[in-house]
Order: structure tokens, then C-alpha cells, then sequence
């Protein structure tokens, strides 16, 4: 009877119902939405910025214009996107709008021209930075 009640704690323990020490939890990253566009005509490389790559850059390739996304990206990360035009060049516009606002153009043209878009993330409370 002592083996089996012993084998019982034993079990409980492993399974951490006994010990149970307060583990802090990870905290949320607080995000913001960003909106991507790219305007124009024909296909165009495209490299962008959001929460489910960890910090690092989606990049799609041979993208038909006119393109456009949103994401949500994490506070402190700067969210950019940058389009490169194929070898037939013409004209492309990226621009980036945080939370409805918007925040930059710039446009692209030519033989693999090329155009990025930057912008600040306001903190939680509002202000930027």
C-alpha cells in the first residue's frame, strides 16, 4: 500500500500537479496594423515586414501589380516594404499606411528600378518612437 500511494505522489509530481512553481507567462507582443500597396503595371519583386516572420522579411517573387496587404507588426520593429521592378522596368508606387494613416510613398521606375517605404510604429499609448 506505501509503494503504490508513493508511486501515486511520484506520478502527480512528474505530472507537475504537486509542483507547480509560478512560471511567468509570455507576455503578448503588443502589434499594430500596417497596410502595404504597390501600384503600377506588370510584376515586380516585393519584400515586406510582419509579426509571423519573426522580425524578418516576407519575400514574393514575379508579384502581378497592383498588389496590397495588411499585417499586423510588432511595436519597435520598423515596418518597411521594398518593390524591384522585373527587366521590362515601368513604373511602380509602394505605400504604407499605419493604422489608416498614411505614412509614405516613393515610386520605382524603370530596368529594375527600385522603391522602399519606412515608417515608425506609434507605442501603445500613441506617440512614436
Amino acid at each position: 500500500m506505501a509503494a503504490a500511494l508513493l508511486l501515486a505522489c511520484g506520478g502527480l509530481i512528474g505530472y507537475g500537479i504537486l509542483d507547480t512553481p509560478d512560471k511567468p507567462k509570455p507576455r503578448a507582443v503588443p502589434t499594430a496594423e500596417v497596410t502595404y500597396e504597390v501600384t503600377g503595371k506588370g510584376t515586380a519583386e516585393i519584400s515586406y515586414l510582419a509579426r509571423s516572420e519573426a522580425g524578418k522579411a516576407t519575400v514574393l517573387s514575379a508579384v502581378d501589380l497592383p498588389w496590397k496587404k495588411s499585417v499586423r507588426v510588432p511595436i519597435g520593429k520598423a515596418p518597411n516594404i521594398n518593390v524591384i521592378l522585373d527587366e521590362k522596368g515601368g513604373e511602380a508606387s509602394c505605400t504604407l499606411a499605419i493604422r489608416g494613416r498614411h505614412v509614405q510613398r516613393a515610386t520605382a521606375m524603370g530596368e529594375f528600378g527600385r522603391a522602399t517605404c519606412t515608417g515608425e510604429l506609434p507605442k501603445a499609448d500613441g506617440s512614436v518612437g
